[in-house]
């Protein structure tokens, strides 16, 4: 796991955000987007709200379904994934020391043609999310496809920014500070599918 985790570390301490290609496997991400699709046909999904009450808003702002995984009610293939989660958590606080000691995710699910438009992933009442984390479950995804994650990053003078663009791709994962870095996700062709969440501290 090491090998796993440590270039998504040097791109956090380099870029500002890190990500690997390869966190989960193309059948394990072909299983969790099953899964997924299987609990939002069960009716487990829900529209996503804003801020820490979840409030709902028009689909201008932001146009994603969610269900939160837990843990206890799991299947063995969300289990892994928690699991592989739970690994990069320790292996952060042993090499990084950032206090992380609880973690969230959800599914979630964006039909073509909704965005969510540029934010900040942490709380003004709530400075517990660190680290945000997209891994995408999409299965041959092309880049004309659209969708992608749309990061702004700060330059070293402070007074202008530059923006990265990354692909929503089956198997990438892509992590960055929840109170440092706006973002947002762009519109695309196709149902754009993940799991999101947050690495949290105390």
């Amino acid at each position: 796991m090491i090998d796993l985790f440590e270039p998504i570390i040097d791109g956090i301490l380099t870029n500002g955000y890190g990500s690997t290609d390869e966190f989960l496997t193309p059948d394990e991400t072909k299983v969790l987007a099953s899964r997924l699709h299987q609990r939002r046909g069960a009716g487990q999904f829900r529209e996503a709200g804003t801020g820490n009450q979840q409030v709902l808003v028009e689909n201008a702002m932001r146009g994603d379904e969610i269900m939160w995984l837990d843990e206890t009610t799991a299947t063995p293939e969300e289990a892994v994934f928690l699991h592989r989660i739970g690994e990069f958590v320790a292996y952060m606080n042993q090499t990084c020391y950032l206090g992380l000691r609880d973690y969230e995710f959800h599914y979630a699910i964006y039909p073509p043609g909704t965005v969510y438009k540029r934010h900040l992933d942490r709380f003004h009442s709530d400075s517990r999310r660190k680290l945000s984390v997209i891994c995408y479950l999409n299965t041959d995804w092309n880049d004309l496809d659209g969708g992608q994650l749309a990061l702004y990053l700060p330059t070293a003078s402070g007074d202008t920014e530059r923006q990265v663009f990354i692909s929503p791709k089956g198997g990438r994962l892509v992590c960055f500070e929840s109170g440092l870095l706006e973002h947002e996700v762009l519109i695309a062709t196709h149902e754009r599918l993940s799991i999101t969440g947050w690495l949290k501290t105390a």
